[in-house]
């Protein structure tokens, strides 16, 4: 092996056609950066090893519960209604 290599061509699996294809066929998920607070990331990664998951997918199984769930439930929904009629 070369104690160095040069990259400086190289391209992303996402530039080249059929290796994004291929990627986004396989897993139906894609790679993304993202900044998270490190207590939270530390929180997340303690979780999932205590659930024998990754923390990864710790983090998108909340990510699709919030989106699933319904963010004005009916009991939120009486709650405001009860403070705007107090304030009527």
């Amino acid at each position: 092996m070369r104690e160095e290599y040069d990259l400086s061509n190289a391209k992303r699996a996402k530039d080249v056609p059929h290796l994004a294809k291929l990627q986004s066929e396989e897993t139906g998920k894609t790679r993304i950066t993202i900044m998270l607070d490190n207590d939270i990331l530390s929180d997340f990664r303690l979780k999932a090893k205590n659930e024998g998951l990754g923390y990864q997918t710790l983090i998108n199984q909340v990510l699709k519960n919030y989106t699933r769930s319904s963010l004005l439930d009916e009991e939120m929904l009486r709650k405001v209604i009860r403070e705007e009629l107090q304030r009527a």
